[in-house]
């Protein structure tokens, strides 16, 4: 007797569990690991202090470093939020509207690419170091990383694609600005389906609010996309405290063909 029906059957229980905890992530309150992280502020028990002041860098900035996890699932699937019009032109309305009538099936993520920018930041944890000149912020999905220039320097001039593009960053006030650009085409700016060309800009806007929230503003800026720059609605992160990444890849690419009914 063949065991081919019995071996779909379970690559298809698989990538079911393995969607619904991609969905069900942003829930989760706590990693595997856990450690006593020095330089946390406790509550007279001992607990994290979340509600405490943001830190401060030894430059005198705010310190955006941390483990972080957006506070929502709704994100992901929506980037522009609730209420939000986005201002597609006519042929990325009718590829939105394709992803959406078909549930996202062909989404990078299926295929082991990884999210892009924003939504990278929308999945799974992720930590920043912020050094004097850099921040780096290290994505638990697939182990891959960005870097964000706060040296000074521009974004470079007509630079080879890249997935995540080049991200260079500055201060204003208390709030790191990120100018991203460079992207080569391929990736959703979420798993709703919102296309981009080569020519999208992004900004983000991220402003740490007590020791363990954050907000990110983000700003869309692709004139072969968008008949106009939108603002997403604003994105909370909260602090994953007394944790660290953990590891995490794709294997979904060797299943593909049978979850898709291929031979």
């Amino acid at each position: 007797m063949s065991l081919l029906p019995t071996a779909l059957k379970r690559l298809s229980y698989c990538f079911l569990l393995a969607a619904l905890i991609h969905l069900q992530a942003p829930a989760a309150s706590a990693q595997w690991i856990h450690v006593t992280l020095a330089g946390t502020p406790r509550t007279p028990d001992g607990k994290p202090n979340l509600a405490a002041p943001v830190p401060t860098a030894p430059d005198g900035k705010p310190d955006l470093s941390g483990l972080w996890q957006v506070d929502s699932g709704k994100y992901l699937q929506n980037l522009a939020g609730e209420g939000v019009q986005v201002p597609l032109l006519p042929w990325a309305a009718a590829v939105y509207k394709g992803r959406q009538s078909d549930s996202g099936k062909d989404r990078p993520s299926v295929h082991c690419m990884p999210h892009g920018v924003p939504d990278a930041m929308l999945v799974y944890p992720f930590k920043i170091v912020q050094t004097p000149g850099e921040v780096i912020v290290l994505e638990e999905e697939f182990n891959q990383y960005r870097q964000i220039l706060t040296d000074g320097r521009a974004l470079p001039q007509d630079p080879e694609p890249a997935w995540f593009g080049y991200s260079v960053g500055k201060w204003e006030g208390d709030t790191l600005v990120v100018e991203v650009a460079g992207f080569k085409e391929g990736s959703w700016l979420d798993d709703g389906g919102y296309p981009h060309t080569d020519a999208l800009h992004i900004t983000e806007r991220l402003h740490r609010l007590t020791f363990g929230t954050m907000e990110m503003n983000i700003t869309i800026d692709d004139p072969k996309a968008y008949s106009k720059p939108w603002q997403a609605a604003p994105i909370h992160f909260k602090l994953l405290p007394d944790s660290d990444l953990i590891e995490h890849l794709c294997e979904n690419e060797q299943d593909l063909q049978h979850l898709q009914g291929g031979h």
